[in-house]
């Protein structure tokens, strides 16, 4: 399996290079913004999950009552 990966998943160092150009790129006074965005747009995500899951098990609760109710005619 870690043949068919074109890259591996970053270790220690990596992390810690990916950290430094994120704050070589926007500074440290932009991070906790660009953190609050990134936390916002995951929460808006959720929400939008949440409201579709729900409309489908609603959708799948009334369809199965519908079709109780034709079968019990």
């Amino acid at each position: 399996m870690k043949s068919l990966l074109l890259f591996g998943m970053p270790g220690g160092i990596e992390f810690f290079v990916i950290v430094f150009v994120i704050l070589l790129l926007f500074g440290g006074k932009k991070i906790p913004e660009l953190m609050r965005g990134l936390g916002k747009g995951i929460r808006e995500f959720n929400n939008a999950r949440a409201t579709v899951e729900g409309e489908i098990k609603r959708g799948m609760k009334d369809a199965e009552e519908k079709e109780r109710l034709e079968d019990g005619k």
